[in-house]
């Protein structure tokens, strides 16, 4: 299998690689919080917040890192393809999305019961930061007065909800719907990939820009 650094280095590179790689990394994570984390280990069986806030942020936050740099390099990849000289642009961290798993873990008198949010939802979040690189350089593209498109690609028997947002998007309608094209649910793994703002297609096998 290509790896994607390979991707990167040879220009072939796309998000759907990113996205890839985030549940990759997500799962690494969620499985190592499985595997150190019990009630038999955690004072009174309870994830209290200084614990969780020591233990769970930055190991978030590194996830974050890890993805957005990769996703920031799919996006220059895609701009070159494109004719457009400009470097791709990282999203800002969605700290408050993080400080809440880490609040709602220390809520629980046990951690058996809220132990499921170091799961699937560990790995949502590390989808959503390729969605919000997206997100970031169409924004940006946008106001540059370019023509970025999303698409979003629904895996085979998802939801009937993700059927029906799938789909091409001009950025300008995607802002005025209320972004529903970036939204997952609970183990969505549905892609969401950018076409640049020139107007210009990329054949998904050839590479090649019509």
């Amino acid at each position: 299998m290509v790896t994607i650094s390979k991707k990167l280095k040879d220009g072939t590179a796309t998000y759907r690689e990113a996205n890839r790689y985030a549940i990759i990394v997500g799962e690494l994570l969620a499985k190592s919080f499985k595997m150190n984390l019990s009630s038999e280990v955690l004072p009174n069986g309870k994830l209290y917040y200084n614990i969780a806030k020591k233990v769970v942020d930055p190991m978030m936050v590194n996830n974050f890192l890890l993805i957005s740099e990769v996703s920031q390099e799919v996006q220059t990849v895609l701009n070159q393809s494109a004719g457009l000289g400009m470097r791709g642009l990282k999203p800002e961290i969605n700290q408050d999305r993080i400080d809440g798993i880490v609040q709602r873990l220390a809520l629980e008198e046990s951690f058996d019961d809220i132990k499921w949010i170091l799961g699937e939802p560990v790995i949502n979040f590390s989808q959503s930061v390729v969605d919000d690189t997206i997100k970031t350089n169409a924004q940006f593209h946008y106001d540059a007065g370019l023509k970025p498109k999303i698409i979003r690609t629904a895996n085979a028997n998802c939801c009937d909800w993700c059927d029906e947002v799938a789909g091409v998007y001009d950025y300008k309608n995607v802002m005025d719907t209320g972004n529903d094209v970036y939204r997952r649910h609970r183990y969505c793994q549905c892609e969401v990939n950018y076409l640049p703002g020139d107007g210009r297609r990329q054949n998904a096998h050839s590479k090649t820009w019509t």
